[in-house]
């Protein structure tokens, strides 16, 4: 993914920027801001002649879809993209702010990663990653015709994302408490193989559905100052094929399972997923 990319290249050259962009305008303008205490903001912006705003967003979401972000929202139309770096265990995602303006035909478009509070990454490895990233824009025709396909682009997700049962609970209810208009988008399609202990199998409709056991906030050895108020349960409905995996299970078994997010309820305090297979 695009960030653990980023720390291995560190001080590695940016890519070449394509011949309408102005040479050398991503690197002369990256900024640093802010500290690791506060939360880093890393800022890098390029130039690109005859780029639409619309366009130029459109572009942005094939590429950042290419290179592993999570697609939060894009509003073309007004020059705005939101992306994110995704979560990796138990490290939480965080947002890429894109902005696009022109003037005089010519395109501008920013980028704006603003690190969570505690998290470092190399100055000099964020400005190659994001220099990459911003050099693939291109003007002109070539520019629509990249557009056409990137304003419909999604992303891939390589590999499921390993996780504790108890971490995944953990970083929703937390997701939820800052925001939850952005929890679905976040979430939406991505498969984790989840390790943990049964607190109990049930049917679910049709569904037989394995129930993790979640600890509690206060039941918690490690307290953390910034841990969530609340935890959600975690329900993974087994798919096809795995009855007689299903008649085994008991409370207190540890099991691990792959399966992809099938949705929240905010209000009951929990999560789904589905299709859920034991990892062998």
């Amino acid at each position: 993914m695009l960030w653990r990319k980023m720390l291995a290249l560190g001080g590695a050259a940016a890519a070449m920027v394509p011949s309408l962009a102005h040479a050398g305008t991503c690197e002369d303008t990256f900024e640093k801001r802010g500290s690791a205490v506060s939360g880093l903001r890393y800022v890098a912006m390029t130039s690109v002649a005859d780029l639409p705003i619309e366009v130029a967003i459109n572009q942005m979401r094939g590429i950042a879809a290419r290179r592993g972000y999570d697609i939060i929202a894009t509003e073309a139309a007004a020059g705005a993209l939101l992306i994110e770096q995704p979560m990796t265990g138990k490290a939480r995602a965080f947002p890429i702010e894109v902005t696009a303006t022109q003037t005089g035909g010519v395109g501008t478009v920013r980028m704006e990663a603003k690190l969570r509070a505690g998290v470092v990454a190399p100055a000099e490895g964020a400005k190659t990653e994001m220099c990459a990233a911003l050099a693939e824009l291109k003007g002109g025709k070539a520019g629509r015709a990249a557009a056409l396909s990137g304003a419909k682009a999604v992303t891939t997700q390589a590999a499921p994302a390993s996780i504790s049962a108890q971490s995944l609970s953990q970083q929703i209810a937390k997701d939820i408490e800052r925001n939850p208009l952005a929890v679905k988008a976040r979430y939406v399609n991505k498969r984790y193989t989840l390790s943990g202990t049964v607190e109990r199998v049930a049917m679910d409709g049709k569904d037989t559905r394995v129930w993790f056991e979640i600890l509690e906030p206060h039941e918690l050895v490690l307290k953390l100052p910034n841990a969530p108020k609340f935890h959600m349960e975690v329900g993974c409905a087994l798919g096809a094929g795995q009855s007689v995996f299903a008649m085994q299970l008991k409370p207190k078994r540890s099991v691990k399972l792959t399966g992809t997010y099938d949705g929240h309820d905010d209000s009951r305090k929990v999560v789904w997923l589905k299709d859920c297979a034991p990892v062998k």
